[in-house]
């Protein structure tokens, strides 16, 4: 091989290494596992410590707000799995009971979920689906447009 073609051979090594380098570091750190609670909890201890997000739905009665704080406990559930939550900060506007959530952060030993700031999502299904409408008995639906009239 000549020198120019190890020149480049080599060069293009080094920058691929270079950049896999920082691709899996960059990945690695701000990796999240995307779990439902009935895929952690049964396995809870392999859990601990890892960067999860959190899918379930806030159990009815089961939020509590700490006086005079942004201290939100609540339990999470799916299927027949549970988790009891711990939040600090502000919650979305559809936050509430029964809401399907998604949360970020961390289950530890205690076997508690403590959820990072800004780490609370609050799907709200309702928004996004069609209304519709009741019609009276006997009553025939209206008719689409069609425009070409």
């Amino acid at each position: 091989m000549s020198t120019k073609t190890t020149r480049a051979v080599v060069s293009v090594l080094v920058v691929a290494g270079a950049l896999a380098t920082v691709l899996f570091a960059t990945m690695s750190r701000n990796a999240d596992y995307y779990k439902n609670v009935d895929e952690v909890m049964p396995h809870a201890q392999d859990w601990y410590g890892k960067n999860l997000q959190l899918r379930g739905f806030v159990s009815y009665g089961s939020i509590e707000k700490v006086p005079d704080t942004l201290q939100y406990r609540f339990q999470v559930k799916n299927a027949d799995s549970t988790v009891l939550a711990n939040y600090t900060g502000i919650v979305p506007d559809t936050f509430k009971e029964g809401a399907e959530v998604v949360l970020k952060g961390r289950l530890h030993p205690d076997g508690a979920f403590y959820v990072e700031p800004n780490g609370v999502v609050a799907k709200c299904p309702s928004r996004y689906e069609s209304q519709q409408t009741t019609l009276a008995p006997g009553a025939a639906p209206m008719s689409q447009p069609t425009g070409g009239q």
